[in-house]
């Protein structure tokens, strides 16, 4: 009997580990996770309940999935709840697959998979990214106000961690560049704020099929717009647009493969890097081959605070990373304003706006006889900062920039573009390259996801109570 019975215990024994690796698969693989419970619990969530039904069952699709955490609660920052006005859904389907999204024979088909796509038995990477505005007392209800404070939450689904070389994870808010609109030029013979002269809006009009006119989004060949598709072909085929995107910060993925952020939209963010650093990036079609990539590393122009490599340059003890009073970038108020950040090495978002219609749009009113495209950011990016860096030195600091006060005769409120200009979100695979511009700028080769923009009719309610932290 006691073989029989070691028999019959060994037979159970087996049974029960089969039956535990297989909900063990089952939870890694299965896009409904068995937690019925918690995926009920969070559908009722405040933050969640009232939420347009697309991204509800984004956010829910999200939360059934194998997690670290479900994603962020959005928790309110004043008594009233945050107003939720737009949000982006994201996948793996809105640009050329890469080595990050995909398997490329030679590449990476025998290597370990590092990054979307792959995680959890191959679920596809998905997430999704609400913006709210914090009804705040005293500060603005309408999220195109630039002085309104907004809090973007990010929740991503089947990003693998970043272990090496300190990599990470880093968001993207992308404009793809309006068409100005028309007006004389000004007093100095330059194209107005926001505008483009006559002779520019005659120039661009008539390239391609004429779709370079004020109300459409501008194109390099003056054809209909082609956003980022799959059938890319870097770098014979893609977009023909001129994007710009501010930095939504940068994280890492979590255990489960889930990834998480919170970023805040205001005055003291809603900045850009210098934009001349795509020249040095190695995503422009050409500058790789040319041996252009980190070119600018060889000097400290684009690397300590200033105008670039044609404007000025500042004394690296001055304006570098100093150990006693580390540069700060977050360092946005201050009750002494000398305690403000002015050591910045980007640009309030309006103002790179500018500095690419002095690159690309203003072709007659601004160095007509520079065609260098590199050379025009260059100069570009001087001639703009200048308008608003009042004290000579090449850097625009955040006292200057004051949503609150002037610059070259305008209100700085001019400086800052509303958080519905930026059309499409994007999340790229970064490593330390020292550049501030998104990796392979201005192409999609690092991106892990992307989306478009919806906008709500109306703002609603959609946050739990409250904030630890009112600041």
């Amino acid at each position: 009997m006691k073989p029989m019975r070691l028999l019959k215990y060994s037979v159970l024994a087996a049974s029960i580990a089969a039956l535990g690796g297989s909900l063990v698969a089952s939870n890694a693989t299965a896009e409904g996770r068995d937690g019925r419970l918690e995926v009920i619990t969070f559908a009722q969530r405040g933050d969640i309940k009232p939420l347009p039904r697309p991204l509800k069952r984004r956010l829910i699709r999200l939360a059934k999935r194998p997690h670290t955490y479900v994603p962020m609660t959005l928790f309110s920052e004043a008594d009233q709840p945050s107003q939720l006005f737009q949000f982006y859904l994201l996948d793996t389907t809105g640009f050329q697959p890469n080595v990050f999204t995909s398997v490329v024979p030679g590449i990476n088909d025998t290597a370990i998979a590092t990054g979307a796509n792959a995680a959890n038995g191959g679920l596809p990477t998905i997430g999704a990214v609400r913006l709210a505005l914090e009804p705040k007392p005293g500060l603005p209800t309408d999220p195109n106000d630039p002085r309104a404070f907004i809090d973007i939450f990010t929740d991503i689904s089947g990003l693998f961690v970043i272990n090496n070389e300190s990599g990470w994870y880093e968001g993207w808010m992308i404009q793809d560049i309006p068409v100005p609109r028309i007006a004389e030029p000004g007093a100095d013979g330059t194209a107005q704020f926001g505008s483009m002269t006559p002779e520019d809006a005659a120039e661009i009009a008539a390239r391609g099929d004429g779709n370079n006119v004020p109300g459409h989004v501008f194109t390099v060949d003056g054809k209909t717009a082609r956003f980022p598709a799959a059938g890319d072909r870097f770098p014979d085929i893609g977009k023909n647009t001129i994007a710009h995107p501010i930095s939504m910060g940068t994280y890492n993925g979590l255990q489960q493969s889930d990834a998480h952020s919170y970023w805040e939209f205001n005055a003291g963010t809603n900045w850009i890097f210098p934009h001349y650093e795509i020249i040095f990036s190695g995503g422009v079609p050409g500058t790789y081959a040319a041996g252009l990539q980190y070119e600018n590393l060889r000097d400290l122009r684009t690397v300590i605070p200033g105008s670039g490599p044609r404007g000025i340059t500042n004394d690296k003890i001055a304006y570098g990373d100093n150990p006693d009073d580390p540069r700060d970038p977050d360092r946005t108020e201050a009750t002494d304003p000398r305690q403000c950040e002015f050591r910045l090495r980007f640009v309030p978002s309006a103002v790179d706006l500018e500095i690419l219609y002095d690159v690309f749009v203003r072709v007659k009113s601004f160095r007509p006889e520079i065609s260098d495209t590199a050379e025009r950011f260059f100069l570009a990016f001087a001639h703009e900062v200048a308008k608003v860096d009042q004290n000579g030195d090449g850097a625009i600091s955040f006292a200057e920039a004051d949503v609150n006060g002037f610059s070259d005769g305008q209100p700085n409120t001019r400086l800052y573009l509303r958080p519905s200009a930026f059309n499409r979100f994007a999340v790229t695979r970064e490593i330390d390259d020292g550049l501030l511009a998104p990796r392979f700028a201005p192409s999609e080769r690092a991106y892990v996801v992307s989306g478009f923009l919806t906008s709500l009719r109306r703002p609603i309610g959609a946050s739990v109570p409250i904030d630890a932290d009112l600041r």
